[in-house]
Order: C-alpha cells, then structure tokens, then sequence
C-alpha cells in the first residue's frame, strides 16, 4: 500500500471529522438526547461501509450482516457478565466474524449474486433461530443487558448505555472510514474488483476468485462484528429486535441510497438509518413505507447513489481549476513499441532466429482434451525454446484456443491427458493462478481487461502488494507501450486497439519466459497491427518465447520463426511461415476438399432481392465490416466465404436485416414494391435446447405472427423437409439430436416462415463429413425449388462447388468475387482468402 500526500489527506478527513463532532458533544452544542443517535449513526455507518464496499469491490451482496452485528453485540452482552476485558471481547467478536465471513465467502464464489444472497439469507434465519433458543447465552427473547466492560489498554471503565460508549463509537467510526480511504487505492481492492470483473482473466494473473471472495467477505464481516460490540454498548441492552431479516434489507437501501462502494455514502447511509424512524414520525407512514418510497426514488433519479451524484458538479468544477495531467504530458500518445530505449518503429528489429541447441522452455506430449463425447485436442505434441516465437493457426474449431486454455489452466471442466513440463516443472498439476509465478503471461481475442479499473490499475493489480517501485515500473511499461497519457481512464473509453494494447501490457508486468497471445492482430487496423508485430520482435529479442494464434496470416507470419497447424483437434502440419501453407493438409483445412460439385439448377434472374451498398460497422471500436457492396441476385446460392473473423456472421445479420450497419444502405426487392422476407439459421444453431422439435418450429412461427390454421400447415409443410428419422420425433427435446439433426432443426426453423431469402451461416461447422454432405444436399433442394439462398462457409472449396457465386471476404473487406465456373476465379479467390491483396485477387466478373 502507497501513501502518497492526496491519500494521507482524504484518510485524515475522517479523524478531524470526528474529532470536531466529539469536541461538539463534550461542549453541550448537540443535546444529550441527540448523542446517543449520533453515536448510533457512526455504528451505523461502519456496517453500511461494510456491506457497501463488499458489494462494490467484491460484487457480493449480502443480507446476511444482521447476524454478523448481532454476533458482535452479544460478545459485549456476555463478555459484560463474565468480567472479559474490551479488548477481549473485541477480539473475540471480530475472530468469529472472520472465521464465518470466510467460510460464507469461500463457499458463495461458486455461485451467482442470487445464489450468494440466499446463502446470507440462510445464515441470517439460522442465526436468529440460534438467538431464540441459546438463552442461557443470549437470554433468549428477553435479551440480555451490556454492564460494564474494563480496558487492559487505559480506556477505564466503559458502562452499557453511558456516555462513554458514545464518544467511542464516533472515534471508531473515524478510525475505519479513515483506513478505507488508503485501501481503496492498495492492491487489494484492485485485486477484489478483478476477480469480480473477470474471473478468467484474473486466474491468469495469479489472482483466485474464491480466495479474493473469502478474503473479502472475512474483513466485512470482521469489520460488522466490531461494530455490534460498539452497538452493545451504547444501548446497553441487547435483544433480537435489531438484528432481523428487515434490517439486512434496510441495510442494502441504505447502501444504495448512499453510493455503493464509497466512503461518503457509507455515512450517508448511516444517517438515514438512524433517523429514517424519525422521518416516518414526521410524515405518518409506517418506516417500511417510507424505505420502499426512498429507494425507489433513488434508483429511478440517483442509480449511483446520493453522494456520487452530489460529487459529481464538484469534480468537473475541480478539474476546471486545476490542469488536467493529460495537457502537461506530450499531446500524441507514444506508438506501440516505443520508448526512448527502443529502436525507431520505422525500423523494426528481424526475428532472430531462436538457439536451435537450446533446451526446450515448454514441451507437451499426447495432449489430449475432451469434454464430454467432443475431443477439443487429440494426440498434440509440441515444443518451444527460449527466444522463439511459435504460431499456431488452423480453421475456427480446430483447438487452438483450447490448446491456449491448457497452457493458462483454463480448460474448466475438460479432462485433460497427456504430459506437459515448463521450465522442468510439470505444468498440469499446476494451478492456474500459480502458473503467472512460473512465468506465464496470457492475453486474450477480445481484450479482457477489467472494466471497473483504470488502465494503470488493470496492470498494478498483477501485484500482491503495491510499492513505490512498483508504480514506476507501470509506468514505464505503459509508456513503452504508448498507453502512459491514458493511464488514469477506464477501458471503456478507450478504443479496441488500445484495450489490446493493455492486455498485452498486463501480460507483459513482471516479464513472464513465455507469453501465450490469443489472435492479437484480431481487430486491429494495418497500422495497429505494425506495431504490435514489432513489439512481439522487440520481446522476443529480449528471450521471452512467444506462442501466439491468429487468423492473420501475414501478420502472423512475419513475426513467426515456426508454425503449427491443427484441425479437429489434430497436428496436421509443422514448418516455416513459408512453408507451411504448402502441406498439403493444411491448404485443405483452410480451403476444404470437395469430391463432387453439387448439382445447381440454372440461374432463375439477374434482379437483385437484397442490395448493399457502402455497408460498414464496427463493435466498439473493432471494424467488422468496410464498405462492403453487395447484390444478392434472385434465384442465385451466394456464397460468402473467409477465415475465422473475416465479417461472415456480421454481414449474414445485415443481410438479414436483424443488425442496422453504422454506415450504408440495405434495400430489398421482390418485385412490384415488396419486401423480400429473409430468415437467418445462425452460427451454432441457437436452438432452445430444452424444447421440442416441435415447440422449436412453432415458437419461430408465432414470433412471425403464425398461428391457426395457417399454423399448422407450416408445421406440416417444414416437417416434410426434415428427413424421416426427425419427422418421427417431433416431441424429443432439442438436446437430444446429434450436431447434424440440431443444424437441419436450426433450417427448418428458419424454413417455416417461408422466407424469400434463406440465409445460412457456417452449416457444416462441428458436423463429420457425412453429416456436412446431407444438409448440403437438402440445401441444393431448396435452391431447386426457386429459393434465394446465402451460404456462409468457411471453407473456399466447399463454397466454390455448391454456389453460383462466391464472395471472399478478408478483414470486412470484399477481396474477390466471381463465379466459380471462371477457370480464373480460383487463384484469385485464393489469394483473397489468404492474404487479401486487392491487387492480386482482382475482382472476376
């Protein structure tokens, strides 16, 4: 934990605070009769800063702290009668606080927010009915008095109910809204809001969900206990009135009404459970009421809570009078690879090659994953060195990101076999948040930083304990990585290629040997992706071994000293990046085999049903689509085919209509003003698992607005398209059926709207090739039977034998289209589908 000057002096607000309040009372300015409320309010507000903080940093929301308070209280009844010392009797409180928070933590991070409420609400009701009967202890209903309890630290004598509970109460309450102050800027609260934001994420950086939850969980629950024993004493009697099921509700609107997760709301919501009796008094409603009409008013108007809202004209008022860090700094953010000690981006240091007589940093053997009946990995085998840069590429499904996963330890529920050694340590029985204290750093596709941090904090959290040192190495991190002037914002408002850039950062903090990357160049423009291949060149000569998949081939290529390929699981090929794309199973698991080219029927017109023009869209920030013209003609099977992440699903959802692109047109056509109907069978089918065949087709109908009559003669019409081993059953549940019965349902559903355009996006995806050729086949049938349709495939070959025309998408961007009966059209498609060179693969017409 740092404690630099801004920290120290919000942490001293609480004390003078309450040091002023305590010289207000010992002069007589508050009434000995509003004493005793304001003390209550200071305990108070120790539990709402508890459960707050818990909820906001942990993202548990518990109802069970009534126990916990009660837990506290009674400590003081009985240590009162049995002549403990304070200290003792705090001790006693704040241990067995702890204990029960870490076992109701630990054993609520296997469940969601509701499963963990209901734990607490058990706990709760369980404590209460303990309360009831242990009345030797508690006295039962009739509760039991706080006496007096002795200091062994010089505090005197404190009696139950007097004044001097009061001032303690008030001094307690300083104390820990002062020491929340510093933990809200230690590594611990970074450490609690990444397990909370992305658990998968944070395994890879050491950080354990359930231990960050049990840890929590103990010092709120600590933290609560403590202040029951003050509650103890000033009441000087305690009974199981206070400590209800309402209270532990009261408590969760007093934290929202507060700001949830803040050391001013806490005190805010202190108060109004304090005084929220008086003000019921006062309007002559019940206090139920009155907490109902409140929270409602505060989640419709104040979502944030009170205090954030009332803070928030003070801040901008702040960072107009004071100049911003941002303005004092350089105007450009550095580019990625830069730093004063890095060569110029212009002139990229080569790949050297990796010392082939080196030993082998990571070796696996007969790896093998499977979960249940699917085998992600099979017989996999590979070796890397210190220094070496190893990629891995093959068609989406093929095990890449799951042989990523078993380097990381995030294979979840897959049975793992095989043999896997780091650095001479086995790698399997290792866990997931030991193998970043290995050295293994890991990023991800999509970026997954952790939303609810800044960009510097997303790298500090990498750290148990945070120092000086520590904060200046982030700092010269993120200025080689050029995110230095962004260090103080979240992700959410940085663009994708920047959110890569952190995550490449954070994998990068305490220079892991082996860095495992997870299609970096994805989403990235030419320029981003220059410069991240130069900052993987600039690692690698520094010894860090790289294993890195992607379906940018260029790119992939150019850092790369040797490739691997997988398909189904499988090692089909090993070689340079120059030539690995000659084996020839590798060609055919990008470009597919095709024995026979299916039999199309002749081309029924040239009028276009759907036509797009200039069509562009991006996903926060990431271009999925650029400029794409398109004429769906009708009659005609189009084929759009490209690697993994090339646009497919996203222009088959504009083609369809169910996704507006950020830029251009889409106009559909069927003659004499119509609209074409179109209807999309999506990637992985998206069934409802748990309904019937039957139920499937008709809850597609009915969101048509099918019912009736007209009803049931779809259903027989699309039933008759089903091949007979599903047409006899039609009540078995979705579940059931094989991956090739789940894609032709997936069809038919799309069917029973009768659509214009049938668009069908990657159908052969997971099937075994029997299964691939027999929905194909019915495919054919439906063009035969004057049917539009859009085929979105991955494999070139495959789209080039069963479409009139075919489109190569390459990075959102339409690099070829033709007709596959042009004997010209196959190189070009090719090289589109590879490289995407326009210049090559000239559009053939």
């Amino acid at each position: 934990m740092v404690f630099n000057r801004s920290v120290l002096a919000k942490a001293a607000l609480g004390p003078a605070a309450g040091a002023v309040l305590m010289a207000f009372m010992a002069s007589g300015a508050i009434p000995a009769y509003q004493m005793y409320s304001v003390a209550l309010a200071a305990v108070y507000s120790i539990v709402v800063l508890s459960v707050g903080l818990l909820a906001g940093w942990s993202g548990i929301w518990s109802v069970g702290h009534p126990a916990f308070f009660a837990i506290g209280a009674y400590f003081a009844a009985y240590g009162s009668g049995h002549d403990w010392p304070l200290e003792a009797v705090m001790l006693g409180a704040v241990a067995t606080g702890a204990v029960l928070g870490t076992f109701l933590g630990y054993a609520g991070a296997r469940f969601s927010t509701l499963y963990i409420a209901l734990l607490t609400l058990a706990f709760t009701m369980v404590s209460l009915e303990l309360i009831n009967r242990w009345s030797s202890v508690t006295g039962g209903d009739q509760g039991a008095p706080v006496l007096q309890l002795r200091s062994v630290l010089g505090l005197g004598t404190l009696a139950g109910g007097g004044t001097e509970p009061q001032y303690l109460a008030v001094g307690a309450a300083a104390v820990v809204l002062a020491l929340a102050v510093p933990a809200a800027a230690s590594g611990l609260r970074m450490r609690l809001v990444a397990a909370k934001s992305h658990p998968l994420a944070a395994r890879t950086i050491g950080i354990a969900p359930e231990a960050q939850s049990a840890l929590a969980f103990a010092a709120s629950a600590a933290c609560t206990s403590f202040a029951g024993v003050l509650l103890g004493l000033i009441t000087g009697f305690v009974s199981p009135d206070p400590f209800s099921l309402g209270f532990g509700i009261a408590l969760v609107a007093a934290c929202v009404l507060g700001g949830v997760g803040t050391v001013l709301g806490a005190v805010a919501g202190g108060a109004y459970l304090t005084w929220n009796p008086s003000l019921s008094s006062a309007v002559g409603l019940p206090q139920p009421v009155v907490q109902g009409l409140v929270l409602i008013g505060v989640l419709l108007f104040l979502p944030g809570g009170a205090v954030p809202f009332l803070a928030r004209p003070a801040r901008a008022l702040l960072r107009r009078a004071l100049p911003r860090r941002e303005e004092r700094r350089q105007a450009a953010a550095l580019p990625l690879g830069s730093s004063s000690a890095d060569l110029p981006v212009d002139t990229p240091p080569p790949v050297r090659a990796a010392g082939a007589d080196s030993p082998a940093l990571l070796r696996l053997e007969h790896l093998s994953v499977a979960y249940g009946g699917l085998k992600a990995l099979e017989d996999a085998s590979l070796s890397v060195r210190q220094g070496e840069i190893l990629a891995v590429i093959g068609p989406n499904g093929a095990g890449k990101t799951t042989l990523l996963n078993v380097l990381s330890g995030l294979t979840g529920n897959g049975r793992v076999h095989g043999s896997a050694d780091f650095a001479g340590r086995p790698l399997l029985s290792t866990r997931a948040t030991a193998r970043r204290r290995l050295g293994i750093g890991r990023t991800f596709q999509h970026a997954e930083v952790f939303s609810e941090l800044t960009v510097a904090e997303n790298v500090l959290c990498t750290r148990r304990r945070i120092t000086a040192g520590h904060r200046a190495s982030v700092a010269r991190l993120l200025d080689a990585v050029g995110l230095a002037d962004v260090a103080d914002r979240r992700p959410a408002e940085l663009p994708f290629g920047l959110q890569k850039r952190l995550d490449l950062a954070r994998a990068m903090a305490e220079e892991p040997r082996l860095l495992v990357l997870d299609e970096p160049f994805g989403g990235l423009d030419a320029g981003e992706r220059a410069l991240l291949a130069d900052h993987i060149r600039r690692l690698q000569a520094r010894g860090t071994a790289v294993v890195v998949i992607d379906h940018v081939l260029d790119d992939l290529f150019s850092v790369a000293h040797r490739v691997l390929a997988f398909d189904f699981g499988r090692t089909i090929g090993e070689g340079t990046p120059d030539t690995v794309l000659e084996v020839p199973e590798v060609r055919s698991s990008y470009l597919g085999t095709v024995g026979g080219k299916a039999e199309l029927p002749e081309r029924v017109g040239e009028r276009s049903v759907i036509r797009l023009r200039g069509v562009g869209h991006t996903y926060g920030g990431v271009v999925a689509l650029r400029d794409v013209d398109l004429d769906v003609r009708e009659g005609v099977v189009l084929g759009v085919t490209g690697a993994n992440g090339a646009g497919k699903s996203t222009l088959a959802s504009v083609l369809h209509g169910s996704l507006h692109p950020a830029r251009g047109s889409r106009v559909t056509d069927i003659g004499g003003g119509g609209t074409a109907r179109t209807s999309l069978a999506p990637e992985g089918r998206a069934l409802f698992k748990t309904l019937s065949l039957r139920e499937n087709l008709e809850v597609a109908a009915y969101a048509a607005g099918i019912t009736g009559t007209p009803l049931r003669e779809r259903l027989e019409e699309t039933t008759e398209w089903l091949p007979p081993r599903l047409r006899d059953r039609m009540s078995t549940s979705a579940a059931a059926l094989s991956g090739g019965e789940q894609q032709m349902l997936a069809i038919a559903r799309a069917l029973i709207v009768r659509p214009d355009v049938l668009i069908v996006d990657e159908p052969a995806l997971g099937l075994a090739p029997a299964l691939v050729d027999e929905v194909y086949d019915r495919l054919a049938r439906l063009a035969h039977d004057g049917l539009t349709v859009v085929l979105l495939e991955q494999l070139l070959s495959r789209a080039m034998s069963v479409c009139h025309e075919v489109v190569v998408l390459h990075e959102g961007v339409v690099a070829a289209q033709g007709r596959p009966g042009d004997p010209s059209f196959a190189v070009l498609a090719e090289a589109a589908y590879f490289s995407g060179d326009r210049e090559t693969a000239a559009t053939a017409t």
